[in-house]
């Protein structure tokens, strides 16, 4: 009787290559803590399960919505923790989206203020009577 082939693991560089990200990102989510540390074959190579490769996809796709990593560390969580629902993930989602709404609100005050100060500069005469500069200063 034959024994069931087990899929083999995949390298450092076969998962960052499957996942698009580099072998650093790798080692750098390991020490976040994102990324479990992969056991090692004989060869002395990290042999990482291919559900890896998902997982490095998930943890970009939540950078890219603007989750930091300790928030994409608490939702790779909560998808084992037992009692969690998809409302624990829907109010870390609301959060974020609160954030983000905060800041482009802050950026928006940001951009109002700047073009009321660039409209105080024609961007000519002495670099003394500069308003911008005058502004930074506090002597506006």
């Amino acid at each position: 009787m034959q024994k069931p082939s087990v899929a083999p693991g995949l390298t450092s560089g076969a998962l960052a290559e499957s996942a698009g990200v580099n072998v650093e990102t790798l080692r750098f989510y390991e020490r976040k803590g994102l990324l479990p540390t992969p056991p090692r074959r004989a060869s002395g190579y990290r042999e990482y399960p291919t559900e890896d490769v998902q997982r490095i996809r998930f943890i970009k796709r939540a950078q890219e919505l603007g989750f930091s990593l300790v928030e994409i560390k608490e939702l790779l969580a909560l998808r084992v923790r037992p009692g969690a629902t998809p409302a624990d993930v829907k109010t870390r989602s609301e959060e974020k989206l609160a954030d983000i709404r905060r800041k482009i609100a802050s950026l928006k005050a940001m951009e109002k203020a700047l073009k009321k100060l660039n409209a105080t500069c024609s961007g000519h005469g002495p670099m003394a009577e500069c308003p911008i500069l005058h502004h930074l200063e506090g002597d506006l």
